[in-house]
């Protein structure tokens, strides 16, 4: 194995042990240490609005050290992922960058990302561990600062929900009976839809039901997609699309708007970022949902899983990685900041001050009649599961849309579809030379 490769393996390891203890990543001759003169940093982000954000920082705590920070937008998800790498194989990343958890792993397992602990490590008791442990890969390095997380709830029409005499389920055996009783009262209608175009969806109710996808053990990764509690959730909705309890159909797309917008779909597994969904998707049925905490697997659980999150990180090509990180921290713990973050950029914060001031002290107004949105919904982002990742989720992810989205329409078995997952993600690590072990 190559010298690089093998470092690339190790590095990995050692970042998402959790009983590892500090990693001591690449950076720049500056090293956390205090810069003097003038300062430009380039920040590349596809949150809408942030540039707005950025501006109260330019005119005021930039202005004051002279650190100045430009934003350039971006696309989100992989296509980000990849233009960091590119970048920075040709040493020319960005100073700052947003990067959803998830990407983390592969960011740090090629030195993208530098450790800002020294710098950022004060404000670790803005965040809720779990929170802070997605950014940490469970080290005492930590590799970025958080900025929103989406904490996964239960979405319904109570006024749907009244007319059929149908009670909220508090666990996903309810959630069950509840679809089916719904069918009998009304086989138009459909509770819900089994989606395979958002991976994102799976991932957080895999994460919910106790799944750790990605651990590692010495120096090899243990990839265990297709664990017990994965095929849980696999039968559970696999079964439900098969009896066609549950509609099989994706999301986000103009058929997916109509069933919600017209009471042909009555709820919504989703996460807090919900509202701004709906408020597009169903406008004619704006007050007439409500919110609630998911189904649990059993009634003495209170744990919920996370679907979307990003954070703020600080790469190894910055040359001035103390002004980027101070930067960083500002952008997602100052109460302005945070304020204008969730006016300009729709964020649910991942500070927990943030989640119940400011633009969170009245609830969405899509959400007008339930006073007690965000209350409940900072209730419920504090039971949210640890996340287990690796450095090759977009494979999984793909994988996944493939696999499961020819089984949902078939109406076929979701075990084979996991497998499938299961076998692609770990043929790809052992492709990139990773040491892999079930």
């Amino acid at each position: 194995m190559p010298h690089t490769k093998r470092r690339r393996l190790v590095t990995t390891a050692v970042a998402v042990s959790l009983g590892a203890t500090t990693l001591a990543a690449c950076g720049s001759e500056d090293g956390g240490k205090a810069e003097s003169g003038p300062v430009s940093l380039t920040y590349w982000t596809w949150a809408p609005g942030m540039d707005k954000v950025v501006d109260l920082w330019n005119k005021g705590p930039g202005k004051k050290d002279r650190i100045t920070v430009t934003v350039k937008k971006q696309a989100s998800g992989d296509t980000l992922v990849t233009k960091i790498l590119t970048a920075h194989k040709a040493k020319k990343a960005p100073d700052l960058v947003q990067a959803e958890y998830q990407a983390l792993p592969t960011l740090v397992s090629n030195d993208a990302l530098a450790d800002i602990s020294k710098e950022v490590g004060d404000v670790r008791g803005k965040f809720a561990d779990g929170v802070w442990q997605q950014t940490t890969l469970g080290t005492d390095a930590v590799y970025a600062v958080p900025q929103d997380i989406g904490p996964m709830m239960f979405y319904y029409r109570a006024d749907l929900f009244r007319k059929y005499g149908l009670k909220v389920p508090a666990t996903w055996e309810q959630f069950a009976e509840t679809a089916r009783a719904l069918k009998k009262k009304a086989p138009d209608k459909d509770l819900t839809t089994f989606s395979a175009n958002d991976s994102g969806l799976f991932a957080g109710l895999a994460q919910q039901a106790g799944a750790k996808w990605w651990t590692t053990s010495g120096d090899k990764w243990k990839v265990a997609i297709d664990d017990a509690a994965t095929q849980k959730v696999a039968r559970f909705w696999g079964g439900l699309v098969k009896e066609g309890a549950v509609d099989n159909q994706p999301m986000y797309t103009p058929a997916w708007n109509k069933a919600l917008d017209t009471g042909k779909q009555i709820a919504w597994v989703s996460a807090v970022w919900a509202p701004g969904t709906l408020t597009t998707a169903a406008p004619d049925t704006k007050g007439k949902w409500a919110m609630a905490p998911l189904p649990q697997w059993s009634l003495d659980q209170d744990v919920t899983g996370s679907w979307g999150g990003s954070s703020t990180a600080v790469t190894t090509d910055s040359a001035h990685q103390a002004a980027a990180a101070k930067f960083a921290a500002w952008l997602n713990t100052d109460g302005d900041a945070l304020n204008a973050l969730a006016k300009q950029s729709g964020i649910y914060p991942a500070s927990t001050s943030a989640q119940l001031s400011g633009a969170f002290s009245n609830p969405p107004a899509y959400f007008s009649q339930q006073a007690d949105f965000y209350t409940k919904a900072a209730e419920i982002a504090k039971t949210t599961a640890p996340s287990a990742w690796g450095p090759n989720v977009n494979v999984a992810y793909t994988s996944f849309k493939d696999a499961f989205g020819a089984a949902a329409k078939d109406r076929s078995d979701f075990g084979a579809a996991l497998r499938k997952m299961q076998d692609d993600t770990v043929a790809d690590m052992k492709k990139q030379g990773f040491g892999v072990s079930r």
